[in-house]
């Protein structure tokens, strides 16, 4: 985790994160505390979760029209997102890599950054 005062509250919402691999919503990561915490506010859970993805010790994962999700696994990966069900899956693909340097290359920009989410309808949806 980063080096920021301690918390045990942002300690317990980071473990969330990591040990729940559904890539949890604020609103899942507060149900999922609030039972055994009855102290912990929904703010106290977005302000945490804000200050972990700002310093790297999760990944936000943004996706158009849904709430955003944390994800534990901050090693560079994608993710795909059933439309049916909302199931959302890691992706590791290395031939991916090196994508930023392939389109700074292409276009001429300084590409700091990316994010890539694939549209899929997951096995067992297809079903």
């Amino acid at each position: 985790m980063a080096t920021t005062k301690y918390s045990r509250q942002r300690e317990l919402i980071y473990n969330t994160v990591i040990e729940n691999q559904v890539h949890p919503t604020a609103e899942f990561v507060y149900k999922y505390l609030k039972k055994d915490n009855p102290q912990l506010s929904l703010g106290t859970v977005y302000r945490n979760l804000q200050q972990l993805s700002d310093n790297g010790a999760i990944n936000r994962v943004s996706i158009p029209n849904q709430p955003d999700r944390f994800d534990g696994v901050i090693k560079p990966h994608y993710h795909a997102v059933c439309s049916k069900c909302g199931k959302i899956e890691d992706i590791f693909i290395e031939e991916m890599e090196s994508i930023d340097s392939l389109v700074a290359e292409k276009t001429g920009l300084n590409i700091i950054g990316h994010e890539i989410v694939f549209k899929t309808i997951c096995p067992l949806c297809k079903n």
